[in-house]
Formats: structure tokens, sequence, C-alpha cells
């Protein structure tokens, strides 16, 4: 079937359509990682967003029931170079394609990625409308992009975050062919904000010794601490930090009690908020698993791997309360922040990876030990 892009700035890509046959409006970002599209597929950050994938070849290894960082895809739509017709991998339960077509995700293949990338790498994301069902016109479709509301602003994560409290058990250090097992006997108990958190992020932690409660974004700070947490760890998510002020009060309220906090991509930037810094819009976002980040502290550099398109403004942070840690060596944004008075710190960048390397996964040992015993 054919499948048919268009952005709000007129240009029209056409290709051929696989998964579901659908029409869908998002915002259209690239990521640069050569490996690890079904982490990509399901990291729920993604929500609202087609993703243009530069690797050339996408889809040989299909898609298993282990290595999902949500229960479904949260991706709008998903848009290859080349969409490989074998599946090549014994862990494989089915493929690429049918896969996205079980979930009603669109995706557009044999279409020129490198010239999306060059585009949005000089006008920045862009809206864009994506159709692989019949009949429909290309000037419809940018007419539709030009139309849509956009993620500015927008509660993204009530669409992602879970509708009740939950635990989670399962650990990554020892995969069996029947899924992950647990690992150590949990000495801890933290508590998980889902703002749209990638199940890597809970498997690093029970590897610690965690026992991990994950509760829903907007409950409140009391709630939370009623269940006697030792910790509190504020996940990843998708949109606009700004269109969060609800969760940002949360925050400070959690803030002022002096527990232990470690934020993590929109976490990150909700502290941030919290503590009356602002945050502003990349023109293309971090996308990838190969963004250089330099720890202050050391001078050490880590590879990371990042998703997200806001970042916090180092301008207006008081010096007095908090210290940027990390910073980014490709644009010399913020990555890490600390505050001075609290045991509270927090990266823009996903230290967990999956997908990418795990320069930075010794994060996860800094803030089980700020736990204490």
């Amino acid at each position: 079937m054919r499948g048919i892009l268009a952005l709000e700035d007129g240009t029209v890509f056409i290709g051929w359509g696989f998964g579901a046959r659908a029409t869908v409006v998002g915002e259209v970002v690239f990521n640069t990682a050569m490996t690890g599209y079904q982490e990509i597929l399901t990291d729920p950050s993604y929500r609202g967003q087609m993703v243009v994938m530069t690797a050339s070849h996408i889809g040989n290894v299909g898609v298993n029931d282990e290595d999902v960082e949500s229960d479904r895809p949260q991706v709008t739509a998903f848009i290859v170079r080349s969409l490989s017709p074998v599946v090549s991998n014994w862990r494989a339960k089915e493929s690429l394609d049918a896969y996205l077509a079980r979930h009603g995700v669109p995706g557009l293949s044999e279409v020129d990625t490198r010239a999306i990338t060059r585009l949005i790498r000089i006008k920045g994301a862009m809206k864009g409308a994506f159709s692989t069902e019949e009949g429909i016109d290309p000037e419809a479709l940018v007419e539709m992009a030009r139309a849509w509301e956009g993620l500015e602003g927008r509660d993204m994560v009530r669409e992602v975050t879970c509708a009740a409290p939950y635990e989670w058990t399962e650990g990554s250090g020892r995969w069996q062919p029947h899924g992950f097992q647990p690992d150590l006997e949990p000495r801890r108990h933290v508590v998980v904000y889902d703002f749209g958190v990638k199940r890597s992020i809970l498997r690093r932690l029970v590897d610690r010794g965690c026992r991990i409660t994950v509760v829903p974004a907007y409950t409140p700070a009391d709630e939370v601490l009623r269940l006697g947490p030792d910790g509190v760890v504020l996940s990843n998510g998708p949109g606009d930090p700004a269109g969060l002020p609800g969760i940002v009060s949360t925050v400070r309220q959690l803030l002022e009690t002096g527990i232990p906090i470690f934020g993590i991509c929109l976490g990150h930037q909700l502290i941030a908020q919290a503590i009356g810094a602002r945050t502003y819009k990349l023109p293309f976002g971090h996308h990838g698993s190969n963004h250089p980040v330099r720890e202050g502290a050391t001078g050490r550099v880590q590879i990371t791997a990042q998703n997200h398109n806001y970042a916090v403004d180092p301008d207006t942070l008081d010096p007095r309360e908090a210290v940027i840690t990390h910073i980014n060596l490709n644009d010399g944004t913020v990555e890490g922040l600390a505050l001075r008075d609290r045991p509270v710190f927090s990266v823009q960048y996903h230290p967990e990876a999956h997908p990418g390397p795990h320069d930075a996964d010794p994060l996860f040992d800094q803030w089980v030990k700020a736990l204490g015993n």
C-alpha cells in the first residue's frame, strides 16, 4: 500500500506503507540510534510523535516479548528507509510489520530518511500528517498537518501514566527464555512516579535491591509519603513540561520533605521547574544513543541515550540552590542537576539506556547509595 507523509512546510514524501492502514497527525522527529527500534517504538516519551530512523535497515530482528518498554507501541507513526523482508532472530515472535498492524500504528518505508532528517535539522521538528489509506490527497494532508494543535503546552502524561498503583519485581540481571527473573532480595522501598516510565528504569532499580511501587502521575505527595518510601524516582515521559503545573506543585512539596529524589528526563525538567527554573523547546530535540555528556566534577565523558524535546534554561537556575552537574558536548545544554542542600539529583538523559551504551549505569548505584542501608 502507498504511504504519504506531508509536513507543515508543504514538503511531501511518498513511499510504501506497512503496519496499519490509518491516517494520523503528529510531530516528526528523527532518532540516530543504530539498534533498538523495538525499545524506541515502545518508549512512552514518544507519545504524539512520528519517529524517523536514520539507520537505513530496520526490522531484521523482528519483535519479541522481552524488549518492550511499555505494553504497546507509543509512536504515532514509524518511518524507515528500508524495511527488512526477513525476520532473523530466535527471540522474535512476529515481524515489525505485523506488530504495528496489530496495534493500529502505520509505518512508512522506501523514503529518503536522510532528506527528512536534513530538513528537520534545518527547520526544526515539524508537524506532519501521514496516511496509508487509499485516496488520500497529499495537499489535504499538508493542511491537516498545519491545522494540528501540536504538543506545546499539552498534558501528554495523562495519556501514558498508569491508572492505579502497582508493584514491580522484574529485574534485568538474569534473562531466561521465559523472561526476566528478579535478582536481589529487596532492601529499600522506592516509589516511582509514572509519567511514562520505561520498564528498563524499573529493572535497573530492582537489580540494585529496591522494592518498587509505581504510582500514577497525579498521585498527591502525602499519599506517596504514607507509603513510607526510602526514596522517590521521577520518571521520563512525553511532551512539554510547561503543560504540567499540577505535577510541578507535587514535586515542590516532595522537595520540601528532604526525601531522596532522582529525576530522569522529564523528571529532571520537573525538578528544575519546581525550584523556579524554566524550560524551553529545542530546535529538533535529542533522540538517539550517541550523545556525549561531560560530568563537571570529574571531566569524564559519557556516551548517552537521549529522548527529549525540551531542556532546562541555565540562566533561570539559582546557583545558590542547584549546581549543574552535566553538560551536553554537542550543544552545551544542561544534562544534570543536583540540589545543594537536599539529597536530590537528576539527569536529562537516560541512564538505563535500552537502547544505548551503559556508560551512565553507575548513576543508579549513586542513587541507591543515597538511600542508605
